[in-house]
């Protein structure tokens, strides 16, 4: 099986390797192909793939993962569609391009898979939610789903939830990213280190993260294991809540499920 790349910015070199660590395939059967030289470069001397010298010759791929900003989508489906086969998987990434979008940008039959991954696949702990065109065999489904799990966790969701998905996981690191250094700060306004706030504030976000994942209980209950009777931490809360914590952040996923839909 030849998996093949358009598109070796962050989230397809996260993918390319998490395939390899995890021996989906060996290194040599991924080709890949970007508009920067220096990033096929780049990505053939860390991950040992083939540079595909073009577009089309990625297209002709097993499977093609298409991983390019969603304002070039159109362009580059415009210069594979006559390349690629009936038989080839297409694993698009693109945030607001529908299956039918991109069916009709194809102009013909194609299998199709409709994926948004996030950046922490970088470190193997992606997130992506995943929906396909009937076209796209149980067989061949297994086969992108364990290309998707191999960075990360991977859920099959309806095509409908995507623009959901996109604001609970695709942008969500974004959100975090600034709790982590809003929590930072505050323990700096405390006293602490900056190095070691940043540190622990990651950690306690890490560590919570695997509690919701592993115990299986919902979050109030983990919230609630922590707050005492008359503790610190209640009134901690208590500030978050008269700020409107919870309102702020359903807001922004709604925002940016607004945009997502708009693309």
């Amino acid at each position: 099986m030849q998996i093949g790349f358009i598109g070796l910015g962050n989230m397809g070199s996260a993918m390319i390797g998490g395939i390899i660590s995890n021996r989906v395939v060996e290194a040599s059967d991924i080709i890949g192909a970007d508009a920067s030289i220096e990033r096929v470069e780049e990505t053939v001397k860390k991950f040992g793939i083939t540079s595909a010298g073009s577009n089309n010759a990625a297209a002709r791929a097993d499977i093609l993962v298409t991983s390019v900003k969603p304002q070039v989508y159109e362009n580059v489906i415009e210069d594979i569609k006559d390349t690629v086969s009936e038989n080839t998987v297409i694993i698009s990434i693109a945030p607001g391009k529908t299956l039918k979008w991109l069916r009709e940008k194809y102009g013909k039959p194609v299998k199709l898979v409709r994926c948004m991954p996030n950046t922490p696949a970088l470190v193997g702990e992606g997130c992506t939610g995943v929906c396909r065109n009937e076209l796209v065999s149980d067989d061949e489904f297994k086969t992108v789903l364990n290309i998707l799990n191999s960075f990360g966790r991977a859920y099959e969701v309806q095509e409908s939830h995507m623009d959901a998905v996109v604001a609970v996981s695709g942008s969500s690191p974004a959100y975090v990213f600034m709790l982590i250094e809003a929590m930072a700060d505050g323990a700096v306004a405390e006293g602490l280190p900056r190095k070691t706030a940043y540190e622990m504030a990651a950690q306690a976000v890490l560590g919570s993260a695997k509690m919701v994942l592993e115990t299986g209980r919902h979050p109030a209950d983990l919230k609630d294991m922590v707050c005492s009777p008359a503790g610190t931490t209640i009134d901690a809360v208590a500030v978050l809540e008269n700020m409107g914590f919870r309102s702020a952040v359903i807001e922004a996923e709604r925002a940016c499920a607004d945009k997502s839909r708009s693309l």
